[in-house]
């Protein structure tokens, strides 16, 4: 079992809060806010995890490091790839330029040097280290499970009606993981009093579709949790959900993890 929290970074350094055009509060709006704190019993257990430490404002860790925005980056070498995500389109690529009811995010446009340097120094290293990381577990054990942990917004209700989605499940509809895991997730979150849905309307993004080989023993799963079941009203701090949340995590991945280690594969994707 390997954890990844790529949106809990929540270090904005003086440079960064005056190039802003907008209050701080505004960029944790990108922030997984506090995510990380859901891990945190599996950590002290000794789970592997690798949580972000640099903002999303800065970086998306979850976004192909090609989806460069060329509004928001100026002179961009020739010959450098790119591609355009609607992601992208909607102001949210590699380098976040705006945001709903918000606007423009930034006083300026970045420089080519500064976008490599983040790249560089962030975006590469964080990849890097859950390939090793994988492949080590993968090598020693069979098979290794990435968990990729997020929170969302609260959803609408079903359009029957009934209820809403407090958790969303993604395997790239099917292709980053077992069958039988996305179905022991569901199957416990559900236990923990949680209504669970898979792939809507967050099927999983670059990071998981980088890790997820399941026909190569490296599976991986998207996490997506509602944001008001474990902060306060103003979705800014820790609120009194949060401890039952992290229950619900911690035994979802104990539980994934005795799934994993206890069973023979006869077909890694099923």
């Amino acid at each position: 079992m390997l954890l990844s929290v790529p949106h809990a970074g929540r270090c904005y350094t003086p440079e960064i809060i005056a190039w802003a055009r907008v209050p701080e509060q505004t960029l944790w709006r990108l922030e997984d806010r506090y995510a990380d704190l859901l891990i945190e019993d599996l950590v002290a257990r000794g789970f592997p995890a690798l949580v972000a430490q640099v903002p999303r404002a800065v970086i998306d860790l979850n976004r192909d490091p090609r989806d460069i925005d060329v509004k928001l980056v100026g002179a961009v070498p020739r010959g450098q790839p790119l591609i355009q995500s609607v992601k992208q389109r909607g102001g949210l690529g590699l380098f976040p330029r705006s945001l709903p009811r918000c606007g423009d995010l930034w006083r300026g446009v970045i420089s080519w040097e500064e976008a490599h340097s983040r790249i560089t120094l962030a975006h590469e290293p964080y990849h890097a280290t859950l390939e090793q990381e994988a492949e080590l577990l993968r090598h020693s054990h069979g098979e290794v499970l990435l968990v990729d942990v997020h929170s969302m917004p609260p959803l609408p209700p079903f359009a029957s009606g009934l209820s809403r989605a407090d958790v969303v499940i993604g395997d790239r509809f099917g292709t980053s993981a077992s069958r039988t895991l996305v179905e022991l997730a569901c199957s416990v979150i559900a236990a923990h009093g949680y209504v669970a849905a898979l792939n809507h309307p967050y099927p999983g993004s670059y990071l998981i579709e980088r890790h997820g080989k399941p026909e190569s023993g490296r599976h991986a799963l998207q996490i997506e949790i509602s944001r008001d079941l474990y902060l306060d009203d103003q979705m800014e701090s820790p609120g009194p959900g949060l401890g039952r949340v992290r229950t619900m995590v911690t035994q979802l991945v104990e539980e994934l993890g005795r799934e994993l280690g206890g069973r023979h594969w006869s077909e890694a994707a099923e």
